[in-house]
């Protein structure tokens, strides 16, 4: 699946919307640059990763420096690493997956540079479902993705039927609502420029309730919802009660 000349590869699958891919592909050599576009990623990085971390921890009773050590991840629209990296460091054992073949260019070169160990694959959620099989991650990390893939009921059911049962998917997203058109569209894009204008694209915003809808029909139960918040004061993020704009979702497979 990992392509290793020059050429980027098109892939062509239902999952995949090919001007999304363009976009992140041009953007691909500065995902680890914390004052590139993505430097509003590198901002919200830390309250999501907390957010895995205790989520993870307290569903499998782990704790320690390496809580996760033994369990299997999928990191899926894995960009540039961001995620993948820190989570391999808790001692998990990471696939990360790609549609963008610049991103996981530079997502090995940094991995690599970093001493790490990751298994990443340029490729879409059906092309890993059709050559592994269903049940064969202990975790699926679904960030900031759901958003930009052509049929995401589709994707979101392929994903979780890749979750070993009795394990966790955790879904990262923008609500459709006007409270986020109005921050994490116009305002982001458009009036402070903290990203580049049309990353996102506000009919493809996907809600809490269809996200719940796709993974319930295929065995998983949601155990929590959160929101993310920004405080200007501090200039953090964090996480909250409050979901009208950024959320956070763990569900669990029926074992």
């Amino acid at each position: 699946m990992v392509q290793t000349d020059d050429t980027p590869e098109r892939l062509s699958t239902p999952s995949i919307d090919p001007e999304e891919v363009e976009k992140f592909s041009r953007l691909a050599e500065e995902w680890w640059d914390p004052k590139s576009k993505f430097a509003p990623l590198h901002k919200f990085n830390p309250a999501r990763l907390t957010y895995i971390r205790e989520t993870l921890c307290a569903h499998f009773n782990r704790s320690g420096v390496t809580p996760l050590e033994g369990l299997r991840v999928l990191d899926i629209g894995c960009g540039g690493g961001l995620v993948s990296e820190p989570i391999s460091r808790l001692g998990a054992s990471v696939t990360g997956v790609d549609a963008a073949e610049p991103n996981i260019k530079t997502a090995m070169v940094h991995a690599r540079e970093n001493g790490l160990t990751i298994d990443y694959q340029h490729g879409a959620a059906e092309q890993l479902l059709e050559q592994g099989g269903p049940n064969q991650f202990d975790v699926v990390l679904n960030l900031e993705v759901v958003e930009h893939v052509a049929n995401p009921d589709r994707f979101l059911r392929d994903c979780a039927r890749m979750l070993k049962p009795g394990g966790m998917m955790i879904v990262g997203s923008i609500n459709r609502t006007s409270r986020a058109f109005a921050t994490a569209i116009f305002g982001a894009e458009y009036v402070f420029g903290w990203l580049p204008r049309g990353t996102h694209r506000f009919n493809n915003l996907v809600k809490p309730t269809e996200v719940r809808q796709a993974l319930t029909a295929e065995g998983l139960n949601v155990r929590d919802l959160s929101g993310v918040s920004y405080n200007p004061f501090k200039n953090h993020f964090y996480t909250s009660s409050d979901a009208g704009v950024n959320y956070l979702m763990a569900f669990e497979k029926s074992a």
